[in-house]
C-alpha cells in the first residue's frame, strides 16, 4: 500500500498565489530522487490558510504532474467531519491514492467520537491514514481505538507523531500486520522503522529526498548501520528545519536551492537570521550544500 519516504510537500507560493509552475517542478524532482510517495496539502502544505478552492486546485495539480508514478496521499483532514468529506471525496475523484486526515483538534472528541468520525470518512471509498499528532490537535487516539478503526476496510494505516516508538508495537497488536505505520517525525524514523515501521511522512524530505530515499531503503534491506550514518548527515537539518514552524524552516531551505521562493502565508513569517545560519550550515553538513 503506502510505504517509504514520502515528502508533506511544502505549497510553493509567488505574490501571494499558489506557484503551479514551481509545485510542478518539484513533483518531477522529489519522484526523480526517489521518493515513494507524495502528500500535498497537509500542514506543512499550508492546509489552514488555503482556501478550499486552492486546497483542491493543489490535490489535482500533485495527482496530474505525479501521473500515477508514485502514490499520492492528499491532505483531508478537519475538525469538521462533513469539510474532511468534501476534501476526502475529492482526493477520490480526482484520482489521489489515498487521503490523510489528521484526528479533529480543537473541539477535542472522545475516543467514540473519533471512531465516528472516521467510520464516517471510511464510507467515500479511499483509502485513509489517519494522523496522529496529539501535541497539536490536543487528542491522542488510542492503540484500541485505532484497532477498532483497523477493521474498517478503508482505515489502512497512520501517520504516527506521538514521539512514542513503543507505539509502533502497541499499534501492530491492536490493528495487525497489514496496517501501516509512518512515522511523522523525521528524527525518529529509523528508530520507528526498527521498530517495525513502514517509513515516513517527512517534512526534512522536502530538501534530501535523495538521502531520505536512501536511508529509508537501507532500513527495508535491515541495513540500520547505513540508515543511521544517512540520518546522522540529517539530524542537524532535521533541528534546524523544525527550530521555528518545520514548513517555514523547509522553505527556506529550498529557496537556497532554488526550487521555490520562501514565501509563507500570514500568521506564519519568514525565518529568522539565526534559523536561515543555522539551516544552511546544516544543509552544508549533509552535502547539499556547497
Amino acid at each position: 500500500m503506502f510505504k517509504g519516504s514520502m515528502p508533506a510537500l511544502v505549497t510553493p507560493f509567488a505574490k501571494g498565489r499558489i506557484d503551479f509552475d514551481a509545485l510542478d517542478a518539484l513533483v518531477d524532482w522529489q519522484i526523480e530522487e526517489g521518493s515513494h510517495g507524495l502528500v500535498p496539502v497537509g500542514t506543512t502544505g499550508e492546509s489552514p490558510t488555503l482556501s478550499h478552492e486552492e486546497h483542491e486546485a493543489v490535490v489535482e495539480a500533485v495527482v496530474r504532474r505525479a501521473a500515477g508514478r508514485v502514490k499520492v496521499i492528499a491532505g483531508a483532514g478537519s475538525n469538521n467531519t462533513a469539510e474532511a468529506l468534501r476534501f476526502v471525496e475529492h482526493a477520490r475523484d480526482v484520482g489521489a491514492d489515498g487521503a490523510l486526515v489528521v484526528t479533529p483538534y480543537y473541539n477535542k472528541p472522545t475516543q467514540a467520537g473519533l471512531i465516528a468520525h472516521y467510520a464516517a470518512l471510511n464510507e467515500v471509498g479511499l483509502p485513509i491514514v489517519i494522523y496522529n499528532i496529539p501535541g497539536r490537535s490536543v487528542v491522542d487516539m488510542a492503540p484500541a481505538t485505532m484497532g477498532e478503526l483497523a477493521k474498517l476496510p478503508n482505515i489502512v494505516g497512520v501517520k504516527d507523531s506521538t514521539g512514542d516508538v513503543t507505539r509502533v508495537s502497541a499499534q501492530a497488536m491492536a490493528c495487525g500486520s497489514d496496517f501501516v505505520q509512518l512515522s511523522g517525525e523525521d528524527a525518529m524514523a529509523v528508530a520507528f522503522n526498527a521498530q517495525g515501521g513502514q517509513g515516513c511522512i517527512s517534512v526534512t524530505c522536502n530538501v534530501a529526498p535523495r538521502l531520505l530515499s536512501e536511508m529509508h531503503e537501507a532500513c527495508f534491506v535491515n541495513d540500520f548501520a547505513a540508515a543511521r550514518d544517512i540520518q546522522d548527515r540529517l539530524m542537524p537539518l532535521h533541528h534546524a528545519i523544525f527550530a521555528e514552524p518545520g514548513l517555514v524552516g523547509a522553505k527556506y531551505a529550498l529557496s537556497l536551492l532554488g526550487r521555490c521562493s520562501e514565501e509563507v502565508r500570514l500568521p506564519l513569517v519568514g525565518a529568522t537570521e539565526g534559523t536561515r545560519a543555522r539551516i544552511a550550515d546544516a544543509m552544508r553538513h549533509a552535502g547539499l550544500l556547497n
